[in-house]
């Protein structure tokens, strides 16, 4: 069982600082990017969803091959860089005149998540032990959503206090970015010659493929089929903000709305990847995959702004459940040695899907309807969510 009140290990703390800053910065800039784009730039919904699916389509591609490699050298260095190059691309959308420019700085931003999310999970899985391993990714995803409060709120405050314009706040998210390479540098330190042992309470399938630790395992490559399916149906928060806007919530309240959502994510991530500990990773995973269908379908038939900011915070705890869990799991199916690489499959599905997903639904969204586009999104859930209970193991 679980001690939650065994100490955290310095870097699961540090990198918690490190990405609690780093979306400070980015999230002073993404909920106010839909509007941007549509009402300063003049884009269209499915140019919108274009932008965002290639994005992260891009950063996908690195998380592979990132993850990969950090197995073979070591991953402190790809960390560094890959969060160096966000912080010098993001504030340039604030100069941004086209939607062009802004694929093209998104696209920057995304190649340096995409170089250092694998290294990143892997040095987090380095330092778990097996028995808190859902505690660890949930106390780093509850750090990068609070930062994720932090952001929008100043945002607002930059705003609405001092009557900063939009294209100012983007600049200014230049500081936390700085601020969190500083951390990263001094106070993350890397174990070397992890080996090629497998953890005590990796699955059964997993210990007899550590006889070839080049293999990762019939379970894990079910877990991304079935990820893959979720992900189809997953399109980017940024229509989400889009059809907050459409149903009354004022442009200069949409930071505010997006803080309160991050605020449930990171409060609720930390006791999810703690309670996966105890019950195991599928049944919270499930449930937090049941949630996003349901949040999807009413976002669908939402007609009044109240319903916008009920949705929006059940909508937060989906992440409580899943995003430290999901993350695991993975630790959970592989051995040792194949971590950076099994991140890197792991990440790089969720990002194979994010482009044909973000298109999709933009597509039905501006050719059919925006309820049309949720209720795809809810059903690939629920098939998503049927797969992982017939096709994965349990972890524990």
């Amino acid at each position: 069982m679980t001690d939650v009140r065994r100490p955290l290990p310095r870097n699961v703390k540090a990198l918690g600082v490190v990405s609690l800053l780093s979306d400070v910065s980015s999230e002073m800039i993404y909920p106010l990017l839909p509007i941007f784009l549509m009402t300063v730039l003049g884009a269209s919904a499915a140019t919108i969803g274009t932008i965002e699916g290639f994005a992260e389509s891009t950063a996908a591609m690195l998380k592979l091959a990132s993850g990969w490699w950090s197995d073979r050298v070591r991953r402190k260095p790809l960390v560094l860089f890959g969060y160096g190059l966000a912080a010098a691309m993001r504030p340039l959308v604030g100069l941004a005149t086209s939607a062009s420019q802004v694929l093209a700085i998104r696209v920057s931003d995304r190649v340096g998540k995409g170089i250092r999310t694998s290294p990143r999970d892997a040095l987090l899985a380095d330092a778990a032990a097996a028995s808190d391993r859902g505690r660890v990714f949930g106390f780093h995803r509850a750090a990068d959503n609070l930062g994720a409060v932090l952001g929008p709120l100043l945002a607002w405050l930059l705003m609405h206090r001092t009557g900063v314009a939009i294209r100012s706040v983007f600049l200014w998210s230049a500081i936390p970015g700085v601020l969190g390479i500083m951390v990263l540098v001094v106070f993350v330190k890397e174990k070397h010659n992890v080996g090629p042992q497998i953890n005590a309470d990796a699955l059964p399938i997993a210990a007899a493929s550590a006889k070839n630790d080049q293999a990762l395992g019939r379970p894990f490559w079910k877990y991304l089929l079935v990820l893959l399916v979720f992900t189809l149906g997953c399109s980017t928060d940024a229509f989400l903000l889009l059809r907050a806007s459409q149903l009354g919530v004022a442009a200069a309240m949409i930071p505010l709305l997006w803080a309160a959502h991050n605020l449930v994510k990171s409060l609720t991530n930390t006791p999810g990847g703690a309670l996966s500990d105890k019950l195991g990773r599928k049944p919270l995973i499930v449930a937090g995959w049941i949630v996003y269908a349901i949040v999807y379908l009413l976002f669908g038939r939402a007609t009044t702004e109240w319903q916008v900011w009920a949705l929006f915070l059940v909508y937060g705890l989906y992440f409580g459940l899943t995003e430290g869990v999901e993350k695991a799991l993975v630790a959970d199916l592989v051995p040792a040695s194949k971590r950076g690489t099994a991140f890197g499959w792991y990440n790089f599905t969720i990002g194979l899907g994010a482009l044909p997903a973000s298109v999709i639904f933009g597509l039905v969204w501006d050719r059919v309807s925006p309820a049309a586009a949720f209720e795809m999104g809810a059903a690939l859930a629920g098939v998503a969510a049927v797969g992982l209970v017939w096709l994965v193991p349990r972890s524990r």
